[in-house]
């Protein structure tokens, strides 16, 4: 199981989605195994639609606050 530093939840009103790489996104056809700063910047939330800066690592720090956005 991925440590919670390695997995995203999207903080968009209503969505929760998790990012889990180990399960990675088969809608988006990203493979089990990529990392949540690996994905393309093109990636959107597959329940809502929300960016990567919509997203929050389990344990606390958002995904813009890292990158510097």
């Amino acid at each position: 199981m991925a440590r919670p530093e390695d997995m995203w939840q999207c903080q968009t009103t209503n969505c929760g989605y998790t990012y889990d790489p180990d399960r990675g996104d088969r809608k988006a056809k990203i493979p089990k195994g990529v990392k949540f700063e690996d994905l393309p910047d093109s990636w959107r939330c597959p329940v809502c639609g929300g960016t990567k800066a919509c997203f929050q690592s389990l344990t606390g720090v958002r995904f813009k606050e890292q990158v510097g956005v």
